[in-house]
């Protein structure tokens, strides 16, 4: 049952961005202060990785229901899978609506794939199901780091939205090390959220040195820790 679930989920959550507007990003005038350009958002080409990670969770779900249907091991580590992927068919419209939201929901999507990696991360070969899942779970924790700094800097909270840009690279930073403690060897977690912090890079540029330079000590240490794993 719960294999049959994850298949459909994974369908949902991918058909999802088809039958809706898309989405490219939160507009500027969905905040009380436009945030065009925000320092902590990644460059438009890193959002690429969602069609390696579409197609990985659906390769992913159709082998568990072939190859592992009644599997213990996967059934533990479907049921947050199921509700992080349930959620996210629906986040693309929600947050065409309200960015808070958004922001609420993604990081539900975020704990519930972090639950799912970390319940699957002894599954072998980790190519069908902990792979996949590390590289959707590493690619959203940047995200929700992202969504929360938008928020901060878009509602004047605080500092302003290279304040926001630091804060927010700090606390991917400090999830991913932890995360990668937790689900040691399952390095796409890290090579994702490596990417996202490359692509934050790509953004300031020269523009917003502070952030570039932060960005950039978090791609060595998330790297670093992603290749001890994948040796």
């Amino acid at each position: 049952m719960k294999a049959w679930a994850t298949l459909i989920a994974s369908l949902a959550f991918i058909i999802a961005p088809f039958i809706t507007e898309g989405f490219a990003g939160f507009r500027p005038d969905q905040f009380p202060i436009a945030q065009d350009n925000a320092p902590v958002q990644p460059s438009g080409y890193a959002f690429a990785i969602w069609s390696v990670i579409y197609l990985w969770l659906l390769v992913s779900a159709g082998l568990g229901l072939w190859k592992h249907r009644d599997d213990p091991e996967w059934d533990d580590a479907r049921l947050p899978l199921i509700l992080s992927l349930a959620i996210g068919a629906f986040w693309i419209k929600v947050a065409t609506l309200s960015v808070i939201w958004a922001t609420v929901l993604i990081w539900a999507m975020l704990v519930t794939a972090i639950w799912a990696l970390i319940a699957g991360r002894g599954i072998k070969p980790a190519w069908e199901f902990s792979l996949p899942v590390g590289l959707y779970a590493g690619w959203l924790t940047a995200a929700s780091c992202v969504s929360i700094g938008l928020l901060g800097a878009g509602y004047g909270v605080g500092g302003g939205a290279a304040m926001w840009a630091l804060l927010m690279v700090a606390v991917a930073m400090l999830l991913g090390v932890l995360v990668q403690r937790k689900a040691f060897g399952v390095w796409t977690y890290g090579l994702a959220l490596a990417w996202a912090l490359v692509g934050i890079i790509v953004r300031n540029g020269t523009e917003t040195l502070s952030v570039t330079l932060f960005a950039l000590a978090g791609v060595v240490a998330i790297s670093g820790l992603a290749l001890r794993q994948l040796r």
